[in-house]
């Protein structure tokens, strides 16, 4: 009897240690930050024109050279030598073959880790928009709407000094469209800067409520919206050594509320910095020109090329200098329907199209020293993936030196000679890895394990594909619970965003899923989502539909996707949510607005509820404006179909929403209540367009209680 008892008492010991671990909706909201993510090499970066890598190991440091061999290593105690008030050691934002460069109390610190010695460019606490280069060691910043330079001289340089509050300098304009990340734009030479400048005098003024402080006070914002007051650009070009500003003599052909984007310095040979490149676009968004300027005058010298489309244009790359070469340059352009290389020519001849690719092209990553290849990513036949490709700048010929199937983050060197890939797909977490251009070098630096693996989720979906509308293929993928049982029936949540520069679904760890979506799979629910029409990384035929119908198509694929989960044995087709946010919340409100009887719930986080209301640039590239296209308006207000609505439905948005401003969702409720419809409605008083932190742990728990309520 004794040895039976403890027989059962190892056998209910064992069946306890086995037991999975109960994964929370809060961590995992905030699994970055409880490890519940895949591990990456932390701090990896390459020094600036050297074969010398970094990356942080623990309490340590290291630098390594390209045959991943130790140069190397620096602790704290290193850097605190120096800098005795540090805490911990410094996250590296940039190297070079002398410094490391990293932020500290309002101070870009140049630490020179041969010597141990100490620079120190400091900036104003205000200070925003900092873009700091490490040849000159000058470091631009704006304040409010000027813009300034420091340096280790501690001068503290005006650039601009714009009174009037509706002249804007050194900030990214039209409000980050176009691939326009930042507003300025140091010279090859270092000695001059160029800079983005908006007049915003016809930009209507939109009131955002600060409730934080008594009274509350009123924060106005500049918002142009949609077939109103735009802003009027202008680049601006300050040299360093005579201290003065020059601005260009924009290109008059586009109109005055036109877009000046892909600023491109000349960098090549004698005729280096004596030449500014635009990519210039009509307010209509369907007529480019490239264009070039003096820049040391300001005079537009001619148009190289034009491109035409009577959807839109959207250039998102500057021109690319090929190394070696006196004036060719590449251009990237979806002319042929994919965006491929050209090669051109300073005097705007197109000396031949590089790629002829049927997939897109996404980034260009460098150029091999002498010129005569470049390195680009893209996504090769399946959309879901992004690879590295090697093509010949004479003619053409391509290589992918990365062919596994999945993700490759791509870090590679200033000679274009090694790079560091960090490649993932939905069974692999991460691995990161050292390799060389010539193939010849594939040595593995880090490997994660699975975080999950002692959670009782499961992080690998299905991934697969339905038809969808025109009979087009359309990627999807499918979370199931862990204990999945297939004669049993689920109710599904159906995550959409569908809108323009947005895929969810890729091939890598979750597919490009949040760890909310397993989780919510291990409560009973299988989380659905398709990539429909519009959607990024298919090719402008694809993403085009859409043009001034937003929805339409896009909501058709939703069904599709509701007829394929209706077909499966093991779904409730009576328990059908969605939920989305910013495009998504316009979608998720919009499905359920349309067609009322297919879903019981839904959740519609900062929705778009009627285009009038959204930015110009965005808004009139793919609807046009509510003038040109009134039907188009009409069609897709959200406010015009709220009384169709019959399921449950919970609109959320942040109070200081500058992208999607509160107007949507406040004139929604007021249409609703004008219609006796009722539905709820929920308020983050401090919150952006997106809420984060710990906060979007409290969002992620509306959200779902809220499906899970009224999803019966």
């Amino acid at each position: 009897m004794k040895k039976l008892l403890y027989i059962l008492l190892f056998v209910l010991t064992w069946q306890t240690g086995a037991q999975k671990k109960e994964l929370t909706l809060r961590d995992a909201v905030l699994g970055y930050y409880k490890g519940l993510y895949p591990e990456y090499l932390s701090n990896a970066l390459w020094l600036k024109n050297t074969d010398n890598f970094i990356y942080r190991d623990g309490d340590k440091l290291v630098m390594k050279n390209a045959d991943n061999q130790v140069e190397k290593t620096f602790t704290l105690s290193d850097f605190s030598k120096v800098i005795p008030d540090l805490k911990r050691l410094p996250y590296i934002e940039e190297g070079t073959g002398q410094y490391f460069i990293f932020t500290k109390d309002n101070a870009k610190i140049l630490y020179d880790y041969n010597t141990g010695q100490v620079g120190k460019i400091s900036y104003p606490e205000e200070a925003e928009n900092l873009d700091f280069n490490s040849t000159n060691k000058h470091l631009a910043y704006t304040i409010d709407n000027n813009l300034y330079i420091a340096n280790l001289d501690a001068e503290k340089i005006p650039v601009t000094n714009n009174v009037n509050k509706n002249i804007v300098s050194g900030q990214a304009i039209a409000r980050s469209e176009f691939g326009i990340t930042k507003g300025t734009f140091w010279s090859p030479k270092v000695d001059k800067l160029a800079f983005y400048q908006k007049d915003e005098t016809n930009v209507a003024d939109y009131p955002l409520v600060d409730v934080s402080v008594t009274p509350a006070k009123l924060h106005n914002i500049k918002y142009p919206m949609n077939g109103l007051g735009s802003e009027e650009p202008a680049v601006g070009i300050y040299d360093l050594t005579s201290k003065k500003t020059i601005y260009l003599k924009l290109f008059t052909g586009a109109g005055k509320e036109h877009y000046v984007t892909n600023l491109t310095w000349q960098p090549n040979g004698v005729e280096e910095e004596k030449y500014i490149y635009l990519a210039e676009v009509n307010r209509d968004q369907n007529h480019m020109w490239f264009n070039k300027y003096d820049a040391r005058t300001g005079a537009f010298i001619k148009t190289l090329f034009e491109e035409t489309n009577d959807k839109w244009v959207e250039p998102e790359h500057p021109g690319y200098f090929i190394p070696k070469t006196k004036d060719q340059f590449i251009w990237l352009s979806e002319r042929d329907g994919f965006m491929n290389l050209y090669k051109y020519n300073t005097g705007g001849k197109l000396l031949k199209q590089l790629t002829h690719n049927k997939w897109v092209t996404t980034d260009v990553i460098g150029f091999s020293e002498n010129g005569k290849y470049v390195y680009i990513r893209g996504t090769g036949d399946d959309a879901r993936d992004s690879k590295l490709y090697k093509v010949s700048t004479r003619n053409g010929k391509m290589t992918c030196l990365t062919p596994k199937q999945g993700q490759h983050f791509i870090s590679m060197n200033s000679a274009a000679t090694h790079y560091i890939d960090t490649y993932t797909n939905v069974d692999v977490p991460a691995e990161t890895y050292l390799q060389d251009v010539d193939c010849e070098k594939n040595i593995l630096l880090k490997k994660s394990k699975n975080p999950v693996k002692d959670y009782n989720i499961n992080p690998i979906p299905e991934m697969f594909t339905i038809t969808g509308e025109y009979g087009d293929k359309l990627y999807a993928r499918m979370f199931k619970p862990a204990d999945f049982d297939a004669s049993k029936k689920y109710p599904v949540l159906v995550y959409v965003y569908g809108g323009p520069h947005a895929q969810l679904i890729t091939n890598e760890w979750l597919a490009g899923a949040g760890l909310w979506m397993p989780w919510l799979a291990s409560q009973g629910y299988i989380v659905f989502t398709v990539d429909g029409h519009g959607s990024a990384h298919r090719g402008f035929a694809f993403e085009s539909v859409i043009h001034r119908h937003l929805g339409r198509v896009e909501m058709k694929d939703q069904l599709h996707g509701v007829d394929y989960l209706k077909s499966l044995p093991y779904v409730d087709a009576n328990r059908i949510a969605v939920h989305g946010w910013s495009f998504g919340g316009f979608m998720t409100s919009s499905l359920m607005t349309t067609y009322p009887d297919v879903f019981t719930a839904g959740v519609a986080g900062g929705p778009v509820t009627d285009w009038k209301w959204y930015e110009v640039m965005y808004g009139e590239r793919y609807m046009d404006s509510f003038q040109q296209n009134p039907e188009g308006f009409k069609e897709t207000s959200v406010l015009n179909k709220i009384g169709n609505l019959k399921g449950h439905l919970m609109t959320i948005h942040g109070y200081q929403d500058d992208v999607v401003v509160p107007q949507h969702n406040i004139a929604l409720h007021r249409e609703a209540i004008k219609k006796d419809i009722q539905m709820d409605f929920y308020l983050y008083p401090a919150a952006k367009h997106n809420v984060r932190g710990t906060d979007r742990a409290h969002l992620m728990e509306k959200v779902l209680n809220y499906i899970m309520q009224y999803n019966q």
